[in-house]
């Protein structure tokens, strides 16, 4: 009994150390948790953010279960449009014990202040201050919760491959947001094979005057490209516009496209007239934010939380999900019986003097935990799924692209990381494998400034440009493709006859001037040539250019305009004629079984006859020359014996016949012979040309050489270089090569001229001839000759 209530008093002891265990624990928990939000909140996402942090505060502490009891607290700074006030709002939150601040708004101040936290173990979360190079491991603390401008940049640099432009002019303010984003976008469109032609760079917001971006405007007007990219803040981004329709610049013939910052307008903001007028055509992106019933709750919500006085745009609604980020990382954090306290920070001890008081700022202890249960966030919210990849960036980053028609706009299609530009949404292609096929990329259609829906040509000629610089070959034979005239020096020729009446064809004038390239000694590389288009030298090669695949992944071209391909060109041997040339229609097996069959023949008959023929009878000996006498003379029909049997009959008619088939062949095949010249090559064909080891000729410039070499694995050795067909004849006589390798074109011209040599096997590859259009968009010229054509 004592051992019992022993036992009984122990249990009693543990389970009262246990509750005073839980209550302890349960009320180590902060009454409050601090966290903090510097912006401009006299902007549209400063204002739009405000409303929507402040409702998920709210939201976040109707339930006192979900921090267990804490509460959690949102302090805002407005830094009113000065990057210094939101330095300072940033260093007073991390004096007075903030586990995290929402913001800053631009990514300027958002390089300072995450150096700060840094040190100071205080995470940072922004969905607007999005330049890629704050996701580098240099800022750990620093988390974008909203896609950031890389994922945007290769939306435009997808929309402007898609619509098959090549160079676009860049506006944008000269601030560190804008120029990390502009590195980013030049980035993407090289990989796209596009680039930026001109940047037109504007004063940061609180400088940039309506004369300095007219001046700008002006000289993009006086540039090659009509494809205008806009990226900078809604106040500048809305003067650019109104000034570029003053400017008449957002008429026919201008493509334009609208970084984020014109949807938040269109999406906050009422439209006027005068402002809808100016925007007309214009492309922009949106971020995609996945439809749900908790996103349409709380869309029906904003008009009350906003009391009308703006509209919701996507980064309001990231605003909501980025205060659900940090309490959900708050309520692990304490859940994990973490405990939320700061202490002084070493390296700021004795830093500062006056009223300069840093040692002030206090470290975070819990921050690397609270980081750490940030970047594991796996939760859903208004935006779709909310969680981090590796490199601290949102997954499935994602755009809508949208087209301005009348005071708003219509959606043509998605863009997503996933699966590139498609007019299914994101959340139906995350079912399927991804597919960044060009043929699987699509868009609606697009009304254009002018209000037309012909996608304009996106480049003109510069009125203060030069002309077109086309390079051509300076060749030094088969000039009949491509040669200058030494009395005119005009350059003329069958290639340049095809882009002259391409460019004929053309309803807008084309100014260009011919550039030969070459020392005149010999046939230039064109290899050499591709080089030279792509450092800028000339802008388009026109010529006998082959379009082969190591061409082919530098530069673009046009549409074959001929027929090309590699073959063999050999040497004929005269057969000289003797007198023994009639016995050459047959073999000398073919006339010892023809002789066999005439006498067999003879005998036969014989046999059939010489019972009831009397002519078939008679002593032996003149019984053996009638046998032989009738088989031979039914070759030429000249029998005298009659026959008498019917089987000899049958067997003689049959014999008749086959007698005028051999002799017709023999007469036809004699009469080649002897009226005829017969040529014989000494080459086959190709195959046979690789495995004998004769020397073989080559065009110099040709891209034959290195096809045999690389392709057919001939030796270098064995390749000996020509220069013309003058050359290629001597050769082919003095036995110097037996054969020559050369495009189809060259070897008609040839063979036109010396008719001792002839293409011998069949055409090995299979080609054509194009022309480079780098710098200006050519293909239409060679297309719409094709089709005339």
């Amino acid at each position: 009994m004592a051992a019992m209530n022993l036992v009984l008093g122990v249990v009693v002891v543990l389970l009262s150390l246990l509750s005073i265990r839980g209550y302890s624990k349960e009320h180590s928990r902060p009454a409050v948790v601090n966290i903090g939000a510097a912006f401009t909140f006299g902007t549209i996402n400063g204002k739009v953010a405000k409303i929507a942090m402040n409702a998920a505060v709210e939201d976040v502490n109707s339930d006192p279960s979900f921090l267990g009891g804490s509460k959690l607290v949102l302090s805002t700074h407005d830094s009113n449009y000065s990057g210094f006030l939101g330095i300072i709002g940033g260093l007073q939150y991390m004096e007075t014990d903030t586990v995290a601040i929402i913001g800053p708004q631009v990514s300027g101040m958002a390089h300072i202040l995450s150096h700060l936290a840094n040190e100071l173990h205080v995470p940072m979360l922004s969905f607007t201050a999005l330049d890629p190079s704050l996701s580098s491991l240099q800022y750990p603390y620093f988390v974008q919760t909203a896609p950031n401008d890389l994922f945007q940049m290769a939306a435009i640099a997808d929309m402007i491959s898609y619509f098959g432009y090549k160079e676009v002019v860049a506006i944008y303010t000269d601030d560190e947001q804008s120029r990390g984003t502009m590195i980013a976008l030049g980035n993407k469109l090289a990989e796209k094979r596009c680039k930026i032609s001109y940047k037109a760079v504007l004063s940061p917001e609180a400088f940039a005057t309506d004369s300095e971006i007219s001046n700008e405007l002006v000289k993009v007007s006086l540039m090659e490209s009509r494809v205008i990219i806009v990226h900078s803040y809604a106040v500048i981004g809305r003067k650019v516009f109104d000034l570029a329709h003053k400017l008449r610049m957002m008429e026919k013939g201008y493509v334009w496209i609208a970084t984020a910052w014109l949807s938040t307008v269109l999406d906050s903001t009422p439209v006027s007239g005068e402002v809808a007028k100016s925007i007309q055509g214009v492309l922009t992106v949106r971020p995609h934010t996945a439809d749900s019933k908790r996103k349409k709750a709380f869309i029906s919500r904003w008009n009350k939380l906003s009391n009308g006085s703006i509209g919701l745009n996507p980064y309001g609604l990231y605003a909501y999900d980025t205060v659900w980020i940090i309490a959900n990382a708050v309520k692990v954090f304490l859940d994990q019986g973490g405990t939320i306290s700061f202490s002084n920070n070493s390296n700021l001890n004795g830093v500062g003097g006056g009223t300069l008081n840093l040692g002030a700022l206090s470290t975070f202890d819990g921050g690397s935990q609270l980081l750490r249960n940030i970047l594991q966030t796996n939760m859903t919210g208004l935006t779709g799924r909310i969680a981090f990849d590796s490199d601290k960036s949102v997954i499935r980053p994602a755009f809508d692209i949208l087209n301005v028609v009348g005071k708003g706009y219509k959606q043509i299609g998605y863009w997503s990381n996933y699966s590139g530009l498609s007019v299914v949404s994101p959340e139906i292609l995350y079912t399927k494998a991804p597919n960044r096929s060009s043929s699987n990329q699509q868009l609606d259609h697009v009304v254009w400034p002018g209000q037309t829906t012909v996608k304009p040509r996106g480049w003109v000629f510069p009125y203060n440009g030069r002309n077109l610089r086309i390079g051509v070959p300076n060749r030094v034979s088969y000039k009949d493709f491509v040669s200058k005239d030494e009395s005119t020096n005009e350059i003329h020729g069958y290639c340049i006859d095809v882009f002259v009446a391409a460019v004929n064809l053309l309803s807008y004038a084309v100014p260009y001037e011919f550039i030969l390239y070459g020392d005149g000694h010999k046939n230039p590389s064109y290899t050499e040539l591709v080089r030279m288009m792509t450092s800028g030298v000339f802008d388009a090669v026109v010529g006998d250019i082959a379009i082969v695949t190591n061409r082919t992944k530098i530069v673009d071209f046009t549409q074959p305009y001929i027929e090309s391909g590699l073959v063999v060109v050999a040497p004929v041997r005269k057969l000289n004629s003797s007198p023994w040339a009639f016995l050459r229609p047959f073999s000398p097996l073919m006339w010892a079984i023809t002789a066999a069959f005439f006498l067999i023949i003879g005998v036969v008959i014989w046999i059939l006859e010489h019972r009831i023929n009397d002519e078939f009878r008679g002593p032996p000996k003149q019984q053996l020359v009638t046998i032989l006498w009738f088989g031979f003379s039914t070759m030429f029909f000249a029998h005298r014996e009659n026959t008498m049997s019917t089987l000899g009959r049958m067997v003689l008619i049959l014999w008749l016949f086959v007698v005028l088939i051999i002799t017709s062949s023999y007469t036809a095949s004699l009469t080649s012979i002897l009226t005829v010249q017969q040529l014989a090559p000494s080459i086959r064909g190709i195959d046979s040309l690789i495995t004998s080891n004769d020397h073989i000729g080559f065009q110099v410039g040709s891209f034959a050489e290195n096809y045999l070499i690389d392709e057919l694995n001939i030796a270098k050795s064995r390749l000996i270089p020509l220069n013309s067909p003058e050359e290629y004849a001597d050769a082919l006589r003095r036995g110097r090569v037996a054969a020559v390798v050369d495009e189809r074109p060259y070897v008609d011209v040839f063979l036109s001229k010396y008719c001792m040599s002839q293409v011998v096997g069949r055409e090995f590859t299979k080609s054509g001839w194009g022309f480079y259009p780098l710098e200006v968009n050519l293909f239409k010229f060679v297309e719409e000759f094709c089709t005339y054509r």
